[in-house]
């Protein structure tokens, strides 16, 4: 009895100096949320004559209408929805699919269009830009949805199927072989078997791909020149072109570009860590 409570004692200096370290971390990254939050609910008299991290001594809701109109984030808020709803789920299924295919189904190539899945993870997206915008334009694409959701596939589906590979092989082959031996087809076992038993991995993907799309900056620059199909980041680029001295306003636009990524982190957070570990660590 004495051994573990020595083990213990000597543990709590790591501990507390993780604790200090991570309350650290947690302050850096709050400070700028903080600032900008304190700044979109003041008013511009209120915004000069006081300290930058005090709390505002009366909010200003008018900000984020004000900004919600000057900046047409109606439309460009729109955009984001149409682009993300349909790409994020999509993208999913398509990558639990392909990942089921090369963990559960016997191929002799199978190692072979692994590697060639993982190969479009490994180029940066920024030094395909200029090929990308010549093809998508050849397929008459621009200032389109479907222009701006496929490359947003492409780009993302490797990643995703690497994890989900990873997940996918630590079931046992055996339980697969037992069902279609029942008569399941694969389609069945994927949906009745592997779906329910994903789901950590594929809510932690999920948020991952909301969040990568939400914000996604420079393909949708590329590929989105009209304004009538700019996405959030694109219409808060021009709003902070326009209004830039109109602080209150501009952090209105900031708060409002980011919140609905953070809420579905909020919604899906406890899935985020368990599913990661999951994907990764199993197989």
């Amino acid at each position: 009895m004495i051994a573990p409570a020595l083990n213990m004692k000597r543990r709590d200096p790591v501990l507390i100096g993780l604790w200090i370290s991570l309350a650290l971390v947690a302050l850096v990254w709050l400070t700028p949320v903080v600032f900008i939050t304190f700044t979109a609910l003041k008013s511009e008299a209120e915004i000069f004559s006081t300290a930058a991290f005090s709390v505002p001594s009366a909010i200003e809701w008018s900000n984020f209408g004000v900004a919600w109109i000057k900046g047409n984030f109606s439309q460009t808020f729109f955009n984001s929805t149409v682009i993300t709803l349909v790409k994020v789920p999509l993208g999913l299924l398509i990558s639990a699919m392909a990942a089921y295919a090369l963990a559960q189904i016997k191929l002799g190539w199978n190692k072979a269009l692994l590697l060639f899945v993982l190969f479009g993870a490994m180029l940066p997206f920024q030094v395909m830009l200029a090929p990308l915008f010549n093809l998508v334009n050849s397929l008459d694409l621009i200032d389109t949805y479907p222009g701006v959701i496929l490359p947003y596939l492409a780009f993302g589906v490797p990643y995703q199927v690497f994890i989900l590979h990873s997940f996918f092989r630590a079931v046992p082959k055996e339980l697969t072989e037992a069902a279609l031996i029942d008569g399941a087809t694969h389609f069945t076992i994927f949906r009745r078997i592997f779906l329910p038993v994903s789901l950590p991995v594929l809510a932690a993907l999920l948020i991952l791909d909301f969040v990568s799309t939400w914000n996604e900056f420079a393909m949708a620059l590329v590929l989105l020149q009209d304004k009538n199909m700019w996405t959030l980041p694109l219409g808060l680029m021009s709003f902070q072109g326009q209004f830039s001295s109109n602080y209150g306003e501009l952090n209105a636009a900031i708060v409002m570009t980011v919140l609905p990524a953070t809420l579905v982190y909020l919604i899906f957070q406890r899935y985020f860590v368990s599913g990661l570990t999951s994907g990764a660590v199993k197989g």
